[in-house]
């Protein structure tokens, strides 16, 4: 008897491990972005997943929806007016008898994601609704906090991209159990493989002719992203006997006005126009080989795509006006905090920083390395996404 008691106890518990395994997970997102490849595979790979994307109007970078085994376009309409926007056909998802748990891109300005929330809450209370968000910035008005209160509150669960956030909608009274803490990521196994090549280079000790310490930023030449400002902090180094090369990858709409106004600050042998470039192993061997990361504005993905290759980071210390990425930056030990829109704190930054660790080039690198394989990779996303989602 306690023998067939035991069969029925086995039998019983492997249907209901295999129906977990079966679940099927709905994702939606505004749109197909290239650095979320990866983790997307991973997903897709794990979950029995359906996906659904919008189309894309930015000129962030994509990708091939093709390389998911279950995968839509569908078409999003924007107003010319307001931030609002909907996404065709998402509302009615929530009616759909095989999709068990929904991921979405927690967007409160997406109409189709409170059409399809509230359909849970109403009528489908069996499903399961979890954001994939930036959550909170901290620089939300009262009106805007209570949008943004309404909307989350709809879900099951929030994966966030920082502890940042995390706090900060605890303090709104959001319960820290239904918050996590996911990060972002990049290709993380593709640049190992590069980081693995790579060796020290001459490519700044012939480009300037020094050896120089050489200070980068990557990313788009945009008024926003101040590096006016990094100009003439590296000019009034220069005044006081410190000369560090500067390496600007990227292009955009201020290059020319940049280029005039290194030619005026007469530090156009300093500076290095790059241009863009989107070559991964150039872009390992030019990060690799830099001593510093300054990004004056924020700083986005750009911490995380060079500390993968072992380059520190500095940018400023108002995080309500940050990328989530900058938690991966540990002050004195991957990076270093200047105030916001001030040159004086990015000078005394940059040149304290040299000052500091002149010697520990290669301790910082290890450090860099170890904060991103710790927690900026699709590997630690997907551990969460397995705990919370089976």
């Amino acid at each position: 008897m306690n023998n067939i008691l035991v069969l029925v106890y086995a039998n019983t518990r492997t249907q209901l491990m295999l129906k977990e395994d079966n679940m099927k997970l709905c994702i939606v997102y505004n749109f197909t972005q290239k650095y979320r490849e990866p983790i997307f595979k991973k997903l897709d790979r794990e979950f029995d997943c359906k996906w659904y994307f919008g189309n894309n109007k930015t000129n962030i970078a994509g990708f091939d929806i093709s390389v998911l085994k279950d995968a839509t376009l569908i078409k999003n309409h924007y107003s010319n007016r307001t931030p609002f926007y909907s996404q065709e056909g998402i509302a009615s998802l929530a009616n759909n008898k095989e999709i068990d748990t929904f991921l979405t891109l927690g967007d409160p300005f997406n109409v189709s994601m409170w059409l399809l929330a509230i359909r849970i809450r109403l009528f489908n209370r069996k499903k399961k609704l979890y954001y994939w968000t930036h959550g909170w910035y901290g620089r939300e008005n009262i009106l805007r906090r209570l949008f943004k209160k309404l909307f989350f509150k709809l879900a099951d669960g929030i994966f966030l991209y920082g502890n940042y956030a995390k706090e900060l909608m605890i303090k709104e009274g959001f319960k820290e159990n239904k918050l996590f803490v996911i990060h972002n990521s990049l290709d993380y196994n593709n640049q190992l493989k590069l980081r693995k090549s790579l060796t020290t280079s001459d490519i700044y000790s012939k480009h300037f002719g020094n050896n120089n310490k050489t200070i980068i930023f990557i990313g788009r030449l945009t008024k926003q992203k101040r590096i006016d400002m990094l100009l003439d902090v590296i000019a009034n180094l220069k005044k006081k006997g410190e000369s560090f090369n500067l390496v600007l990858i990227g292009d955009g709409s201020v290059r020319q006005a940049l280029e005039k106004q290194a030619n005026e600050l007469e530090i156009t042998e300093q500076v290095w126009f790059y241009g863009a470039c989107y070559d991964d192993t150039k872009n390992a061997e030019l990060i690799y080989n830099a001593d510093l990361c300054v990004s004056p504005g924020n700083v986005g993905l750009t911490a995380v795509h060079t500390m993968t290759f072992g380059t520190p980071v500095a940018t400023h210390d108002t995080f309500s006006m940050q990328g989530p990425e900058f938690e991966a930056i540990r002050e004195g030990e991957t990076g270093t905090f200047f105030k916001y829109n001030d040159k004086d704190s990015i000078e005394v930054s940059i040149s304290g920083w040299f000052k500091q660790h002149s010697n520990d080039r290669e301790q910082i690198r290890q450090n860099c390395y170890e904060e991103i394989a710790t927690q900026w990779n699709p590997e630690f996303q997907m551990k969460v996404f397995k705990e919370i989602l089976k």
